[in-house]
């Protein structure tokens, strides 16, 4: 089964669903600002990526730039302010298997089909 994180307030992810919808897969579509990670499942999702914290995060949002920017911050520490902050996530993600890939741009989802 394929699973995509996404934000349905992002017109990215909105694409991806309408993309995942369209193959003949079944898809688990689960939006983690309702149903949000937890620290042992983002640094699940984040081996599966096979990046470091810092490169799933938004570093333009409000959150990132008003609480955490410019600190030098643990992996662990920037996986936890994911966790409070689900808005800080990249999207979306679309997990299959064991690889994940975050679909920026909608193409880099072929590499997980």
């Amino acid at each position: 089964m394929i699973t995509l994180y996404h934000n349905p307030r992002c017109s990215k992810s909105r694409q991806c669903d309408v993309f995942l919808q369209d193959i003949d897969k079944e898809v688990k579509v689960i939006n983690y600002m309702k149903e949000p990670f937890t620290v042992p499942s983002l640094t699940e999702l984040l081996k599966k990526l096979a990046i470091k914290p810092i490169e799933l995060v938004r570093k333009n949002e409000k959150e990132w730039k008003e609480l955490y920017k410019g600190k030098n911050l643990t992996d662990e520490e920037i996986i936890k302010a994911m966790v409070a902050h689900p808005k800080l996530i990249q999207r979306p993600i679309v997990v299959n298997g064991d690889k994940a890939v975050v679909c920026r741009p909608l193409e880099e989802v072929n590499k997980v089909l």
